[in-house]
């Protein structure tokens, strides 16, 4: 087994180690690196490990919810993103600052994001985007190597003469940015012209106070840099705040000259936040992970390897008020033994994931991005809920849809589907609008807002069974809104009846609706309500779980 492809560095690895975990983060990171889907043979060529170690640790990540396995391919799925979620939940900086960033790309019309340095590079830890056919930004948690960035050379003002040196090895082994899937690589590369460049932009850097991109990642991009310094930690900089933009909007002096100003305000605002907020009351601590660690053990034998998923709950213990914690702490908060939970952080120093902090303590570093993160941050609603409709499909033997109100409220339109091999069945395809009033998912998603704002429109009589009086219909949705689903019995169409509930994001609003549409002479109105609506309503809360993982600190689209 080749030990520098499978543990992704060429230190010696301590003997503490836990080799199942250091394996699990590469299939991680090989599924980061692929864009969240590789095959098990293509992850056993891309590791070195052994099929049968790669199938072991594709089960017991399946087990956790981090990925699915689909046919011969391992897909990454939602659940991953609470690994980068509990090291942007201890670093603060997303919930404090990505308000501001919103608020400044809305008034500059351009993308703005927040980058952390990690090592010799830098990533995203906050994306606010404008909806343009040319896509400006990159993803939460892509690295991106600092010489080819605007906020790189802001961070090597700090840099140590031991981090310049590791950046000019880093230089001389990959010259060309192989080792940076984010980026194109370089073309036609000068290391030591280049690398004297970069110098003399940190050193311009720290003397300006900000930094340009003017199309160094790719012909056309540019951005903008400042720092955001933490009053707290002695004025060094805690994250930059980046406007990117194209040079058919702007070119580097134009950003420099019109962006600039309106940028040094908004990150001054940042840093007045960060000098008044409060310290953040530590969130719950993730319970019963040891027991139910042992329980799948128990259950799916060789087939599950206890210590991965032990190492890897070790990373949720941190989070919210929890960026800092000792071995006590870890141990406590994950039900893992002193030693356990000691031989997981030991290896997550040597992968790079977790650093030493006080004399005691321990913290994530940016490098948990790495594991899922960047492919899954701009995950869509439906992709979320595909994989959910298809198994609640294969369960109830019916076809089950998702779908969300369009713009006018009067209509939805059906964003996912999961179609079951009947000789009749419901044929509807993604895209297709539908009359709210006449849908069982339409009555779920007008439910849900205030009377006031509940627009029924025409009221056309679709079948005879269709409900057209608006008292009635208010009523019915009253209905809907306190049983907590909707049933719609030959009213869109003749022989067709569907039962649906609400999709629920983190705020608990309803974004979505779910459901399942058959014949009707396949089940009674009770038999939808005793047998499907239970198969449905956990489907849904399936769905809201992933959600409010992958919304958490990412946008997730509808």
């Amino acid at each position: 087994m080749p030990a520098k492809t499978t543990l992704d560095d060429d230190r010696a690895v301590p003997a503490e180690a836990v080799t199942p975990l250091i394996r699990g983060v590469a299939v991680l990171r090989r599924l980061t690196e692929a864009g969240g889907t590789l095959s098990a043979s293509g992850l056993e060529r891309s590791t070195g490990l052994a099929r049968s170690t790669v199938d072991r640790i594709a089960s017991t990540l399946a087990r956790m919810g981090y990925v699915r396995l689909d046919g011969r391919d391992v897909v990454l799925a939602p659940r991953v993103m609470e690994l980068g979620n509990a090291y942007l939940a201890a670093l603060g900086l997303p919930a404090l600052l990505a308000s501001h960033a919103d608020a400044l790309a809305d008034e500059l019309d351009e993308s703005v994001s927040l980058a952390v340095a990690d090592r010799d590079g830098i990533r995203f830890i906050h994306q606010a985007t404008r909806r343009r056919a040319m896509s400006l930004s990159f993803r939460i948690g892509d690295l991106l190597p600092a010489e080819r960035t605007a906020p790189g050379p802001l961070f090597a003002t700090e840099w140590t003469d031991a981090q310049w040196q590791a950046w000019h090895e880093r230089r001389a082994a990959d010259p060309e940015d192989r080792d940076f899937p984010a980026v194109p690589p370089r073309e036609h590369t000068s290391p030591d012209a280049d690398d004297e460049d970069f110098a003399r932009r940190a050193e311009r850097a720290g003397k300006d106070g900000w930094a340009l991109d003017d199309q160094l990642i790719e012909p056309g991009l540019v951005a903008v840099s400042v720092p955001v310094r933490d009053p707290r930690a002695g004025g060094r900089i805690a994250c930059v705040a980046n406007v990117v933009s194209h040079t058919s909007r702007h070119t580097a002096a134009n950003l420099r000259d019109t962006l600039l100003p309106r940028l040094r305000t908004a990150v001054a605002e940042m840093e007045r936040e960060l000098r008044e907020a409060p310290e953040p009351a530590p969130g719950p601590a993730p319970a019963g992970l040891a027991t139910w660690t042992g329980a799948s053990k128990q259950e799916l034998g060789r087939e599950f390897v206890e210590s991965l998923a032990r190492g890897l709950t070790v990373l949720t213990a941190f989070g919210a008020g929890r960026a800092e914690l000792t071995l006590t702490d870890v141990a406590r908060a994950t039900g893992l033994s002193r030693a356990t939970a000691r031989r997981a952080l030991i290896t997550y120093e040597h992968l790079g994931l977790v650093r030493q902090s006080g004399t005691r303590g321990f913290a994530l570093t940016p490098r948990v991005l790495s594991l899922g993160f960047p492919p899954l941050s701009r995950t869509s609603l439906a992709q979320i809920a595909t994989p959910h409709l298809a198994e609640l499909a294969d369960r109830v033997h019916e076809s089950a849809s998702l779908a969300v109100l369009t713009p006018s409220g009067e209509e939805i339109q059906y964003t996912a589907r999961a179609a079951t091999s009947r000789v009749m069945s419901v044929n509807v395809t993604v895209g297709t609008r539908l009359p709210a009033y006449a849908t069982s998912m339409g009555r779920v998603l007008l439910a849900d807002l205030p009377p006031g704002e509940r627009r029924l429109g025409n009221l056309s009589p679709l079948t005879p069974h269709t409900t057209t009086d608006p008292t009635t219909l208010t009523a019915a949705l009253e209905n809907v809104r306190t049983l907590g689903y909707a049933l719609v019995d030959e009213e869109l169409e003749a022989g067709l009846r569907s039962v649906a509930v609400p999709v629920r994001d983190r705020t608990g609003r309803v974004v979505a609706a779910v459901n399942v549409a058959m014949h009707a002479a396949r089940r009674s109105v009770e038999e939808c309500v005793r047998e499907v609506l239970p198969e449905l309503m956990e489907t849904a809360g399936r769905v809201e779980g992933d959600l409010a993982v992958a919304g958490r600190f990412a946008r997730v689209s509808g």
